[in-house]
């Protein structure tokens, strides 16, 4: 058989673009602009473009600023969902990424994309709900273990702000004095010098803090 005459699957990549939203973990969607599930809100995604794509990251990059006016945000490959089923035109491979924006960062802009809650997005179309779900477990394990979780913030935190973001992503209260020693012990953050807070429970303005590096991983849970 020619090379020519091997069918060739649709591929695509799909993210999984977490950010906070009134309190909550939110997966951003876009309604779809052609069928199948024409109007219907899903994944961000696309089509990957051999001609100007030189790997799935770069598709992801393009798509995410044309879709979403997004760049340099933290991004990571989630896994790639593949089978005859998942899309009803053809044979379709979906190389999946999970992002993380921080809150805000979508406020005001012109793309009508939608916040629903990661974890109660409704039904979408393709294994869309299947992707959420394993970008929830992946950010869930990661997040215990690295600095991940603080990419959901803007650059300049407080700590308070930086543990309650790590108690949403892992699902669990965490003790203040433990978690500030620990994150004081890795060492995972620097002290943005001449800035302070005022914030509604501290009685006296906040430090305010950024990480020393963008990712960090460790070998204890935080």
């Amino acid at each position: 058989m020619a090379e020519d005459e091997f069918a060739r699957p649709i591929v695509t990549v799909d993210i999984v673009l977490l950010t906070l939203h009134e309190g909550r973990l939110c997966v951003a969607l876009l309604p779809r602009s052609a069928e199948p599930f024409a109007g219907v809100p899903a994944l961000i995604g696309g089509y990957v473009h051999t001609d100007e794509d030189v790997d799935a990251e770069a598709a992801v990059r393009r798509i995410l600023k044309a879709k979403a006016g997004l760049e340099g945000i933290f991004f990571e490959q989630l896994g790639t969902f593949a089978s005859a089923r998942r899309d009803p035109r053809d044979w379709s491979v979906s190389i999946a990424y999970f992002a993380l924006v921080p809150q805000g960062a979508l406020a005001g802009g012109t793309s009508p994309l939608e916040l629903r809650p990661a974890e109660a997005a409704g039904e979408l179309p393709f294994d869309h709900n299947g992707i959420i779900t394993a970008a929830l477990e992946r950010l869930r394990g990661k997040g215990a273990y690295s600095t991940i979780p603080a990419r959901l913030l803007p650059e300049v935190f407080t700590m308070s702000e930086l543990q309650a973001i790590y108690e949403m992503v892992m699902g669990e209260r965490l003790d203040q004095s433990a978690f500030r020693r620990k994150i004081n012990d890795l060492d995972l953050l620097e002290t943005v010098e001449g800035e302070k807070r005022q914030t509604e429970r501290a009685r006296r303005p906040t430090t305010l803090y950024r990480l020393k590096t963008p990712v960090a991983v460790f070998d204890r849970r935080i």
